[in-house]
């Protein structure tokens, strides 16, 4: 495997443990169990790709080019993990700014695996890489729902009903 390929790999193994911190961040401020559970479950499940992505960089360090690799990985740890109707900020400016982050990371995460995945040469990595962008956009649709569904509540906060 090319440097710049490890170099992708390492990146977003960074970028998982950035999302891994941001959400136990977010479950320290929660000030309910329920919110409490659901940002560490958040944080749990960046640590299960963090390791995915480690196991997926050591099998492809071997051969790059073996089309077995993907078959010798697990799935990527479900997506579909959240229970929105769970999570409870009183404050919903803290709400919106933890769910406006959390987008932008996504969507920053989306682009990061498209570019690595036209920057690439091995066949193997572009599918890893396809995978990942599904994976984050999946992220990326449920924080945006929530957030939609969020602003509501910071916009009567505010004042600046009707919405």
């Amino acid at each position: 495997m090319v440097e710049k390929d490890i170099m992708i790999f390492k990146q977003a193994i960074l970028n998982e443990v950035e999302g891994y911190e941001f959400y136990k961040m977010a479950a320290y401020n929660a000030e309910n169990a329920e919110s409490k559970k659901t940002f560490l479950d958040l944080a749990n499940e960046e640590l299960k790709h963090i390791d995915w992505l480690k196991d997926a960089l050591k099998k492809l360090s071997v051969d790059p080019q073996d089309q077995t690799t993907l078959a010798l990985l697990e799935n990527p740890p479900s997506p579909d993990i959240f229970r929105w109707d769970q999570v409870m900020i009183k404050q919903a400016s803290m709400a919106v700014s933890v769910f406006g982050i959390a987008i932008e990371m996504e969507r920053a995460s989306v682009e990061f695996y498209k570019e690595a995945m036209e920057i690439t040469s091995f066949d193997t990595a572009k599918k890893l890489f396809e995978i990942l962008v599904k994976w984050e956009q999946v992220h990326l649709e449920q924080f945006s729902a929530e957030y939609d569904r969020l602003i509501k509540t910071w916009w009567s906060d505010q004042g600046f009903e009707p919405f």
